[in-house]
């Protein structure tokens, strides 16, 4: 198996480019968090009926598929060096319905995987995990983004189940430290694994082309 990255490199450098737009992409993810729980309150009246808790249902996951999309594209922006625009999030709106189905599948792939025996889950999830940003980076499909991202993640399955452990290490530091800590980790956590996917796809890219 041939390492294509480091953790310590890739924690290091996501710090670097997290920290040059914490205040946006913090204020970002505070923002959905606030909007999220107002939208629960104000709809919590109308979910004491069957059709007022499918609308709430479906407004909860429209909102939800929105803010991912737009959230990774703008990773994106800062790993080129822009400034995240929250134009991002209606330019990316048009992907909701392939990112809900794609995210249907591979949850339901995950769980089956865990269900069954804990470990072809874990697998599963490293391997399907960068389907949300072939969709924004890459405009794929819903099969598409799940196939390429198994083909990305070939041979490189144990370094990334360290970046999975170092995240889920980071996330739990973040809600230990007074859980407003949550709001700089969860950036970090995007941008690393954003990182790890260009750097994948830009190996993966050099290795096509040498053939």
């Amino acid at each position: 198996m041939e390492l294509k990255f480091m953790i310590s490199e890739v924690l290091s450098t996501s710090w670097k480019y997290t920290k040059s737009q914490i205040w946006v992409l913090a204020g970002l993810f505070i923002g959905y968090f606030i909007l999220s729980s107002l939208i629960g309150v104000l709809l919590m009246p109308a979910q004491g009926s069957i059709v007022g808790n499918i609308i709430a249902n479906l407004l909860s996951i429209v909102i939800s598929c929105a803010f991912m999309l737009g959230y990774i594209k703008n990773m994106f922006q800062t790993l080129d060096g822009e400034e995240p625009q929250f134009s991002a999030y209606g330019s990316q709106s048009r992907k909701i319905v392939t990112y809900f189905v794609a995210s249907l599948i591979y949850i339901i792939a995950v769980s089956i995987g865990i269900i069954l025996l804990l470990v072809p889950g874990i697998y599963l999830a490293v391997r399907l995990q960068f389907f949300t940003q072939f969709i924004v980076e890459e405009n794929c499909g819903i099969t598409e983004s799940l196939k390429k991202s198994w083909q990305l993640t070939e041979g490189q399955v144990m370094p990334l189940l360290l970046l999975l452990l170092t995240m889920i290490g980071i996330a739990l530091v973040g809600c230990i430290l007074f859980f407003i800590g949550i709001f700089v980790a969860m950036p970090l956590i995007y941008m690393m694994q954003c990182y790890v996917f260009r750097k994948l796809n830009a190996v993966s890219a050099n290795e096509i082309q040498s053939f």
